[in-house]
C-alpha cells in the first residue's frame, strides 16, 4: 500500500509528485531543492549553503514519514557543477557523519528553478 508524506517543514511540490512516498517500510523522497518552506530560493547562495537546505528539506520530510537521517540508505545528488563536488561533500558530511549512507553525486545539465543541487534519498522506515 502507498502512503503520501507531506510537511510544511519542507517546500510545496510545485507540480504532479509528492514530497514522499512510502510502503511501510521503504520511503523514497522527491529532490529536495534549496528553498526554504516559505518559498524563498537560495540560487545565488553557494553551493554549501544550498545543500544545507536542500538537506534541512530532506529532513523535515523524513521526520514527517517517521525517519531520521540514521534510516537513509541510499542518497543521490544532481550537481549543476561536478566542481562543487567538494563544498558539497563538507557540508553534506555534516549530517551523514557516522555511518554514512550509499551515494551518488553526478553533474547534470539543468536543475529545477536554476539551482545548483537536488538531493533525493531512499529510506528503511522499518
Amino acid at each position: 500500500m502507498k502512503r503520501i508524506t507531506e510537511t510544511d517543514d519542507a517546500p510545496a511540490a510545485v507540480g504532479a509528485y509528492s514530497q514522499a512516498t512510502d510502503n511501510g517500510s521503504l520511503l523514497f523522497t522527491a529532490g529536495q531543492i534549496p528553498m526554504t518552506a516559505d518559498g524563498e530560493l537560495l540560487d545565488d547562495e553557494p553551493i554549501a549553503a544550498q545543500t544545507e537546505q536542500a538537506l534541512y528539506n530532506l529532513d523535515a520530510v523524513l521526520d514527517e514519514a517517521g525517519g531520521g537521517y540514521e534510516d537513509v540508505l541510499k542518497v543521490t545528488v544532481f550537481l549543476e557543477d561536478i566542481d562543487d563536488f567538494d563544498a558539497m561533500n563538507e557540508a553534506y558530511a555534516d549530517y551523514f557523519d557516522d555511518e554514512p549512507p550509499a551515494r551518488s553525486a553526478v553533474e547534470v545539465a539543468a536543475l529545477p528553478k536554476g539551482v545548483g543541487i537536488e538531493i533525493e534519498a531512499v529510506a528503511d522506515l522499518e
